[in-house]
């Protein structure tokens, strides 16, 4: 309120990250990096019915996909590929940005979980029950994060705002990864000659597939900017 008695509108810019000094060297390679991880598993997309039939070890190893490990173990299953490839290839993909976002929480702090949720309603709301459960399952959090329903990306850098050192962080990642890649391997074991078919039918018309692919991303980002304009 202002001395005449004017309402004084609040500043509702966002908060940077990093407060509000100057970002430093570890700030923008922090932001650029996360941003380069959202371009680097948006282009995979596309890849992934052209590479599921024939080289499924590729999704595993450059993007940790799903598709990739079931078929994969589908494969080890009729003695096309290793099963010890098919789940140590999917590690790498799966853990590649995960340090990013822990780095990310220890750096910022809270503001990293501000940043990853955004401008939404029940933001604070959400940011409180996401601390509640990483100090209350601590490291079990971690280990089943591909198995709850919060984004993994927002587990990790609550582990490091949280003050979990980046040795332990590693490796819980580590064991909640094999279990998840246990789970989407032995899935593909378990089907076997079937899923292989399925991924070589999806190859077969990987091409319309990738199309479709790329007119649902570009026509939802449409609807996105529209509705934001609106």
């Amino acid at each position: 309120m202002s001395e005449d008695g004017a309402a004084v509108p609040r500043n509702t810019a966002p908060q940077l990250p990093w407060g509000d000094g100057h970002a430093e060297r570890a700030d923008r390679f922090l932001i650029a990096a996360i941003a380069l991880s959202s371009l680097y598993l948006l282009a995979w997309i596309p890849l992934t019915p052209v590479l599921v039939a024939d080289h499924p070890v590729l999704l595993e190893l450059f993007k940790g996909s799903l598709a990739g490990m079931v078929t994969m173990g589908a494969k080890a299953r009729i003695g096309e590929a290793s099963i010890v490839v098919a789940v140590l290839a999917a590690i790498p993909g799966l853990m590649i940005f995960d340090w990013i976002y822990w780095w990310a929480g220890k750096r910022w702090g809270r503001n990293a979980i501000d940043l990853f949720i955004g401008n939404h309603p029940k933001a604070a709301a959400r940011t409180a029950r996401l601390e509640r459960l990483i100090h209350r399952f601590g490291w079990l959090a971690i280990v089943i994060a591909y198995f709850q329903p919060v984004p993994g990306v927002l587990i990790y850098a609550a582990a490091g705002w949280t003050g979990m050192r980046l040795r332990t962080f590693l490796i819980l990642d580590l064991i909640g990864t094999l279990l998840w890649i246990a789970l989407c391997v032995g899935l593909g074991y378990a089907i076997g000659q079937d899923a292989v078919d399925v991924a070589k039918a999806v190859g077969r018309y990987a091409l319309w597939v990738t199309l479709g692919l790329v007119v649902v991303i570009i026509g939802r980002q449409w609807w996105v900017a529209r509705r934001s304009a609106a």
